[in-house]
């Protein structure tokens, strides 16, 4: 193995959760979490395998057995926690759908958690209709969480017939009334949640989802209100279930003991009303670490898996202890640590925009006396004198730009003064790190970082990158064993100043630019971002069209090779039109009449117009990515 660049400049023995490593050609591996002892394989071999195949990037993969370790790692974590502190309830976790809805990821889902009794959570009608769809264990629970009108609940009420444990959350003494009505109306009776507003907030990115400002649930004052109603109706005895959402993506576990407490005085509190509560549903919450920084910070958490199971258990145990109440079944909505890891985008680097050469021009005769300042400052650039000469570079480079603006030099005097600069830079480049910088020059340099153009949209396959600077581990993979010799932030394929990443994680923390190595001439150069299974495939949009990408899901064998188990080819020109309201066809036949109408008039020949007409049809139905 040769992880020592790996780890030195991208920090991959972090963040890299044992599922990644770098071999002894330099090549990024994938690790099989579930048979530990098989060979790593190389993910540029499997690039290339797909390729031959017809599937190439931009490219989300996806690994079951990272997807399967997760699902284990957090069951198993509970488990462990109610075997060592003698809990006596069980613990029953769900998927949150909307983390990821793609069929193939919720498929391999339940059947990776039929063994631990592993539900569903559906915050929608067409969410609960996914649920209903699959064969779940006898005692998975579907927790429907979210608005819902008669329909919803109607289905929700029903599908108990078919030996579902389907709850009903009350999110609002409305909804009840709602409830109350499709009761009567069927003749059943439901089996029922109560979401409780929790006042304790936590940090990091959703701080929004938690505490008396959130928007979901209720306080206090509407829990007592939904309890006497509930009596009122003779169905106080249908409530089983407390939903208290600790929040998203909690960064400190303390904020997870904390909000445990509280949710624990509301159950122990609705037993005394009289409700006959079974089950504590804790939402969400479970951190991903994708920094590796083991900090509480809106991009990495300071705790374990096992470190938040065991923290659950503990707090309800003592809780409940503490009240002479029975142990409840616990239950956890935890979507993005379960699904986080298991996928990854891999795209391949276009082009280059550099900004810095290898040679300098020289100063024509009739140039302005500038030119030649700039080309002088070769003469004394030393270590010694690196910030002098990037101040006079800076400044010669910046007044002959002034010049060129108001026509005192020519077009080609500005091209030789720029070439100038650039050798500069690049010289100055190789110097700085000899030297110990100041943060002045390590800001002057970043500025200086190339720009590699790549074959992705940010906007449909890492909007949170974009949204709320959300941070994911982004290398390259291949040459991991050759020191990188440029500096990039990466621009994506859309026509949007946004669409580029100019922050990294990196071993000593984040940067605000990539190492990677220059571009080879004879192969693809891909580069990999990691940890993007949960959201970021539900909230892409379609900025300048583009569409979804190819996906591939892949299982890693326990001889060093992987399984095809299923491909998606990306959205086509015609799915993406057809989303925003186009008709294929009526695009067709709208060109096809200006076509024709040239003809007429001479300006197109015959030959012309099959040529036109092909090349129209070709890219109706073609990728929407660079081919």
């Amino acid at each position: 193995m040769n992880d020592i660049l790996a780890e030195t400049i991208y920090g991959l023995d972090r963040w890299g959760h044992d599922l990644l490593c770098v071999l002894g050609d330099g090549d990024v591996a994938l690790k099989n979490p579930m048979m530990p002892e098989a060979p790593p394989i190389s993910l540029p071999e499997i690039i290339r395998d797909l390729n031959e195949r017809g599937i190439q990037a931009p490219l989300l993969l996806r690994v079951t057995a990272f997807l399967e370790a997760e699902i284990k790692r957090i069951n198993e974590g509970f488990g462990d926690a109610i075997d060592r502190t003698g809990y006596k309830g069980d613990y029953r976790g769900v998927f949150p759908i909307k983390v990821n809805q793609q069929a193939q990821v919720v498929d391999r889902i339940v059947e990776a958690g039929r063994a631990y009794s592993y539900g569903l959570e559906a915050g929608s009608k067409p969410e609960l209709v996914i649920a209903l769809a699959h064969r779940l264990p006898k005692e998975a629970m579907i927790v429907c969480n979210g608005v819902k009108d008669a329909e919803f609940i109607r289905l929700a009420i029903l599908s108990r017939k078919l030996g579902f444990n389907t709850v009903i959350v009350l999110e609002s003494a409305k909804e009840l009334e709602t409830v109350i009505e499709v009761v009567r109306e069927l003749g059943e009776e439901p089996l029922l949640g109560v979401r409780v507003k929790l006042t304790h907030r936590i940090g990091g990115n959703w701080a929004e989802s938690s505490g008396d400002r959130s928007s979901f649930g209720m306080n206090t004052d509407q829990l007592i209100a939904v309890v006497d109603r509930l009596k009122e109706e003779g169905l106080l005895h249908c409530l089983k279930l407390q939903h208290s959402h600790l929040g998203s993506q909690v960064p400190d576990v303390n904020d997870v003991r904390h909000a445990v407490t509280e949710a624990c005085r509301f159950f122990v509190e609705l037993i005394s009303e009289g409700a006959e509560l079974t089950h504590l549903d804790l939402g969400g919450g479970l951190g991903v670490d994708y920094t590796g920084e083991k900090i509480a910070s809106e991009n990495s958490v300071n705790y374990t898996v096992e470190e938040y199971c065991t923290n659950v258990v503990e707090t309800v145990a003592y809780a409940m202890d503490e009240a002479e109440i029975a142990h409840p079944t616990l239950i956890t909505e935890s979507g993005r640590a379960v699904v986080a890891t298991s996928s990854m985008l891999i795209f391949n680097v276009l082009e280059a925009t550099f900004y810095d050469a290898d040679s300098a021009a020289d100063p024509a005769e009739d140039d302005h006396h500038h030119v030649g300042d700039l080309a002088a400052i070769q003469g004394y650039l030393t270590e010694a004198r690196l910030q002098e000469c990037l101040n006079d570079a800076t400044f010669y480079r910046d007044e002959l730009r002034a010049l060129f603006r108001r026509g005192y030099i020519d077009l080609r005097q500005m091209a030789r003064a720029e070439r100038i600069y650039l050798h500069l830079m690049a010289r100055i480049k190789e110097l700085a790190p000899r030297i110990t910088t100041t943060p002045e020059i390590d800001a002057q340099l970043e500025k200086l970082a190339d720009i590699y153009h790549c074959n992705f949209s940010l906007f449909q396959s890492l909007p949170d990158v974009w949204a709320i600077d959300q941070l994911h581990p982004i290398i390259p993979l291949q040459n991991l064993n050759i020191e990188p010799d440029r500096r990039v932030v990466l621009s994506d394929i859309t026509c949007d100043s946004d669409g580029k990443i100019n922050r990294f994680i990196l071993a000593d923390g984040i940067s605000p630019s990539l190492p990677v190595h220059s571009l080879p001439e004879d192969r693809p150069y891909y580069l990999g971002v990691f940890f993007v299974g949960a959201y970021q495939e539900t909230l892409g949009d379609l900025h300048n069209l583009f569409g979804d990408t190819n996906v591939a899901t892949i299982a890693l064998r326990e001889d060093g090779h992987f399984d095809l188990l299923h491909e998606q080819e990306g959205d086509t020109i015609a799915e993406v039109m057809s989303y925003v309201e186009y008709d294929p066809k009526d695009c067709i036949d709208a060109f096809r009449r200006m076509v024709d109408e040239a003809i007429s008039r001479k300006t197109l020949n015959v030959a012309d117009r099959k040529a036109l007409m092909g090349a129209y049809r070709e890219s109706i139905e073609g990728y929407t990515y660079y081919e």
